[in-house]
């Protein structure tokens, strides 16, 4: 009884590892077939997608990947171009925008060089040059000589006026003195008028202009003199500094010169 159901299990046992091996057989050749359908079917379908000429799937693939690359390219090089030109608009803008200010540079650097040759120009014609060695004298200075001789020698004759105008330009010409006239005449504590204010007064008269410019032409009658002197006017100490430290040389009206 034990050897006949061994060997009926046994049996069984082959019958079923048999029937497996069968049905695993089966099992693979029916996927292979089924994956073989599969792939015929997806090339006719993608075979008639593509047009009736008989061209391929992969072929029209490759023809539409070129396509589009050719377009992005296209596109791309319509980019550059594009690209290019702003840059070139903008170096043109920049370089006109640097052209328009090295222009108003130069402009301006004109215009200051027009308006100090002007100034130097002003000045140069304000500075009036006449006959009396070398002494220049600008339409200040003339002024305030005129006014100076008139506020000094107002009252006196043609002479007086001139000896007045005759001392101012020995000291403008003196190491002693300023080497202006507006600076000689405004020297502290040397002409009464400018002490008490008569210079900026007084009223020039056409006598004492004559007799200005006679001066300033070389007309000189003054022997050298730096200083004069009212005696009746001065102070007792002023004239005792005149007598006691200059050299006594004429006298005209009213005014003793000195040197």
């Amino acid at each position: 009884m034990l050897t006949l159901y061994s060997f009926l299990q046994k049996s069984s046992l082959s019958v079923r590892t048999m029937t497996g091996q069968v049905f695993g057989r089966i099992h693979r050749q029916s996927t292979v077939f089924v994956s073989f359908l599969s792939v015929l079917t997806i090339v006719a379908l993608t075979s008639s997608g593509f047009g009736s000429d008989g061209g391929n799937a992969l072929t029209a693939f490759a023809e539409t990947q070129t396509d589009v690359r050719q377009e992005m390219e296209e596109t791309s090089e319509e980019i550059e171009a594009i690209t290019e030109a702003n840059i070139q608009a903008d170096l043109t803008d920049s370089r006109r925008q640097g052209q328009l200010l090295v222009g108003e540079l130069m402009t301006q650097d004109i215009q200051q060089k027009q308006e100090e040759r002007l100034q130097a120009q002003a000045k140069l014609e304000d500075t009036i040059e006449k006959a009396n060695g070398t002494l220049a004298y600008s339409e200040e200075d003339y002024q305030i000589l005129l006014r100076i001789v008139q506020a000094e020698a107002g009252i006196c004759d043609d002479k007086g006026k001139i000896l007045v105008a005759n001392v101012i330009l020995n000291r403008v010409q003196s190491e002693e003195f300023p080497n202006t006239i507006k600076n000689v005449v405004y020297q502290r504590s040397q002409f009464s008028p400018v002490a008490n204010g008569s210079i900026n007064t007084c009223k020039v008269t056409p006598q004492t202009i004559e007799c200005v410019n006679r001066a300033l032409s070389g007309e000189d009658y003054s022997q050298g003199a730096l200083y004069f002197m009212n005696r009746s006017g001065a102070r007792s100490r002023a004239a005792s500094w005149f007598d006691g430290h200059l050299t006594f040389l004429f006298r005209h009206e009213k005014h003793e010169f000195f040197k």
